[in-house]
C-alpha cells in the first residue's frame, strides 16, 4: 500500500483529471481483469478497467446504427444478469 504521502501527491497532480477507484469485488473478477491485461499488453487492472469501459461504450454506440450490435449487447446483458450472483461483490 502506498504511503499516505505518495497517495497526496498522486491526488494532488490529478485532483482534476482522475480519482481514485477502490472496489471490492470477488476473484473471479480480478483473475479476469488481469487476464485482461495480459492477453491485451495493458498495464494492469485499472488500465483493464478503463479498457472494459471503452469496449462496453463502443458496443452500445455500435448498437444504436446497428441492430446485429444491439442484440449482441442485449444477449451480453441478459448473460450477466442471469450469472450475477457469481460476478457481484
Amino acid at each position: 500500500m502506498a504511503t499516505t504521502q505518495a497517495q497526496n501527491k498522486w491526488r494532488d497532480k490529478f485532483r482534476f483529471v482522475k480519482t481514485q477507484l477502490n472496489v471490492m469485488a470477488r476473484k473471479i473478477t480480478h483473475d479476469g481483469l488481469e487476464e485482461i491485461a495480459e492477453i491485451y499488453g495493458l498495464k494492469g487492472k485499472g488500465e483493464a478497467v478503463a479498457f472494459c469501459c471503452y469496449v462496453t461504450r463502443a458496443h452500445m454506440q455500435k448498437g444504436w446504427h446497428e441492430p446485429a450490435a444491439k442484440i449482441m449487447m442485449d444477449s451480453m446483458i441478459a448473460g450477466f444478469r442471469g450469472q450475477r450472483d457469481i460476478y457481484s461483490p
